[in-house]
């Protein structure tokens, strides 16, 4: 299990803002370095840094060791405070918006409403940065906005149809961000935990043009049976009758001067995984780090593959670990289990497990749903009451199950999101 537990969190170190920021945000001789691209701090009269989401708080307080005198302050909202120089660094909630995060992101829009076209601003989109940068439209409370986050994420949507209703309800989403900032140059650093790396999709795409309308949200909550809030159904329906502004779309001059920058993604994590799991002699098959549907389908197909190379050493020979990321879903709808689709997608694992295999799946943002937990680990004698453990399963309540037998990973809150991460070790 060591090795298991070793990848993960090599996988997740390599994710977090210092280890990335490091080699990706850098200033010399008056040049901002972002990714590929410089700007020429000389250039503007304000540097502000915005932004939401797990990650936000760290990457402010890089910017603003790198930047020094030359920033002039921002907003961001985060579930990881640090200390940001002259950043105002809010303390948000996560997953479950909160007063504290709408209170942030209205004085995040107050900040970006000031912007001219002598602003340079650098703004943090990371995992959690829908549910961290709430500022619901008039119509809509946010208490209605907490009933419609929980319904959706209930429902097992897959997150880019769950933030085309997110985006249609907020005063930030959709690209709405981009167009409080214009005429100022924007700069997005993006740290991506959806699995198409889709600008318009991570943290409901505040910096970037929405392909989405108010009918696909309707169509969201037609599709999935989200019982939504009565004031967000009546908002979207007026938005569909065109009594309401569209989110901006491709081609708006809102976006002429703002350029995207994904600087980790759940790549990262998976490549930081496989050289832990080399390194200690698993030949590494990386499956995707894409893998997105029900966590316990998904959980099915690994062990699949795990069978496969115990079995015929095809499509490679053990020793061999299997990765992979992504995001799975748990469709849990009026159930009140608890549990979360990494905690889910490693006790489904454990009832089939091979002899000697050791399965681990996390969260790396350090929260499986809405438990504490990031996930869990488990070997075939993990499950040593297969009834229950599918009854667990059926009604999607495991982390009982699997906390009882010391098979909940908890990492705390790690400060970074890139989606999932699982390793499954198939021994010779």
């Amino acid at each position: 299990m060591t090795v298991a537990l070793d990848a993960v969190e090599a996988g997740i170190d390599a994710a977090s803002p210092e280890n990335v920021l490091r080699d990706s945000i850098s200033v010399t001789d008056g040049m901002l370095t972002i990714g590929d691209s410089a700007f020429d701090l000389s250039g503007y009269n304000d540097v502000f840094v915005l932004g939401g989401g797990n990650a936000a708080g760290r990457i402010a307080s890089h910017l603003a060791s790198v930047l020094g005198p030359t920033l002039s302050g921002g907003v961001v909202v985060t579930d990881d405070p640090v200390p940001a120089g002259p950043v105002d660094v809010v303390e948000g909630t996560h997953p479950v918006p909160s007063a504290a995060n709408r209170d942030g992101a209205r004085r995040l829009l107050e900040a970006a409403r000031a912007a001219g076209s002598d602003t340079l601003a650098v703004v943090a989109v990371t995992g959690g940065g829908s549910a961290l940068l709430a500022a619901p439209v008039e119509e809509v409370s946010l208490a209605d906005l907490g009933g419609l986050t929980d319904a959706l994420v209930r429902s097992g949507a897959p997150i880019d149809r769950i933030n085309a209703v997110r985006k249609h309800v907020s005063a930030v989403k959709g690209g709405r961000l981009a167009c409080e900032l214009a005429p100022a140059t924007t700069v997005g650093v993006v740290f991506s935990d959806v699995t198409s790396d889709d600008p318009s999709v991570i943290g409901s795409g505040p910096l970037s043009p929405d392909p989405t309308s108010y009918d696909d949200a309707l169509a969201v909550l037609s599709a999935y049976g989200v019982d939504a809030p009565e004031s967000v159904t009546r908002h979207l329906q007026r938005g569909a009758a065109g009594e309401v502004g569209e989110t901006p779309g491709p081609g708006d001059s809102a976006f002429d001067d703002v350029s995207i920058h994904i600087l980790a993604d759940n790549a990262t994590a998976t490549a930081a995984a496989r050289e832990v799991c080399a390194a200690a002699g698993f030949e590494p098959l990386v499956l995707s780090s894409s893998i997105r549907g029900e966590s316990q389908a998904a959980a099915v197909t690994h062990v699949a593959v795990a069978e496969e190379i115990q079995r015929r050493g095809d499509p490679v020979e053990p020793p061999a670990a299997i990765l992979s990321g992504g995001e799975t879903t748990v469709a849990v709808g009026d159930g009140d289990g608890t549990g979360g689709p990494n905690q889910e997608f490693a006790l489904r694992a454990g009832v089939d497990l091979p002899a000697r295999t050791v399965c681990c799946a996390v969260d790396t943002d350090g929260l499986d749903g809405s438990t504490d937990a990031a996930g869990a680990i488990v070997d075939p004698d993990t499950v040593d009451d297969a009834r229950r453990a599918r009854a667990a399963l059926a009604a999607h309540d495991v982390h009982g199950y699997l906390d009882e037998r010391d098979a909940v990973v908890r990492t705390g809150a790690t400060g970074t999101n890139v989606s999932d991460l699982r390793v499954l070790l198939v021994p010779e």
